[in-house]
């Protein structure tokens, strides 16, 4: 009858040395593999395909500019850094770079889409069409009279979908707003395309929108009554609770006898 004796101690160090030795070796191989690799020339970046927006950024703008600060190669390259290249341009909003084997990137671009100006004429900030504010060449933008927002820094949303909701009733009479503010105090403000200044007053969107639709509905009936229609409006004001005061081009409110007055005064 035989027994299976345990091996010596140091029979046992030896062999997990050699175990240790020989997966030190493989590491070391495949690291001096992974590093060949990513040094190859054959992994050098070759090419870059954009697609996407790209109404406002050519193949040569994105070259000039973008392709000196990308660093690496295929496989090395920083994926996160190359898209904030990219969405450092003008007009571009958000990019999406991946890699195409065996040395190219293939960028997708979103550009801004510009729906209206922020802040002061002065300014050359624009808002997009999620809201967001960015800066870009205002003589670029394609489309015509858009409008400009005001605010407080972050209420650019905020702006933008109370105009959205706003816009539409004035059209129903033949009006446009030009220029939509929200003061510091949360009040909304309006200048129309007739150069009209409307005081919308504080409230939600849905609030401001009722005194709104309030106001509208009426205007037409309040003007006819003077012979003017509703672009001879200068001005109104609706923050009074049971009503909205109104202003008239070539309209006085002034008694002919309060007239006599102040003339003799």
């Amino acid at each position: 009858m035989t027994h299976n004796l345990p091996a010596p101690l140091d029979v046992k160090l030896m062999n997990l040395t050699s175990n240790l030795l020989l997966v030190a070796f493989v590491l070391l191989a495949l690291g001096a593999a992974a590093g060949w690799a990513m040094a190859h020339p054959l992994f050098a970046i070759r090419g870059v395909t954009v697609t996407g927006d790209v109404n406002h950024n050519n193949a040569l703008t994105l070259r000039a500019n973008v392709a000196p600060q990308l660093r690496g190669t295929f496989l090395t390259i920083d994926l996160v850094a190359a898209r904030h290249a990219f969405e450092a341009m003008p007009w571009v909003r958000q990019a999406v770079v991946r890699r195409e084997f065996p040395n190219r990137l293939k960028v997708i671009l979103q550009e801004h889409q510009a729906v209206g100006y922020w802040g002061t004429e002065s300014d050359s900030t624009l808002v997009n069409s999620f809201g967001e504010v960015f800066e870009a060449n205002v003589d670029e933008v394609e489309q015509d009279e858009l409008p400009r927002l005001d605010g407080p820094q972050g209420q650019s949303a905020q702006a933008l979908a109370m105009y959205r909701a706003l816009q539409p009733l004035f059209e129903k009479v033949d009006l446009s707003i030009e220029e939509l503010d929200l003061t510091g105090r949360g009040s909304w403000r309006a200048k129309l395309d007739t150069g009209a200044q409307i005081e919308l007053g504080r409230g939600t969107e849905e609030e401001v929108v009722a005194r709104t639709q309030r106001f509208l509905g009426t205007m037409t009936q309040v003007t006819s009554r003077y012979g003017r229609t509703v672009t001879s409006l200068e001005s109104a004001d609706l923050r009074h609770q049971e009503g909205y005061a109104i202003r008239l081009r070539g309209v006085s409110t002034v008694l002919p006898e309060a007239q006599k007055a102040q003339k003799n005064q």
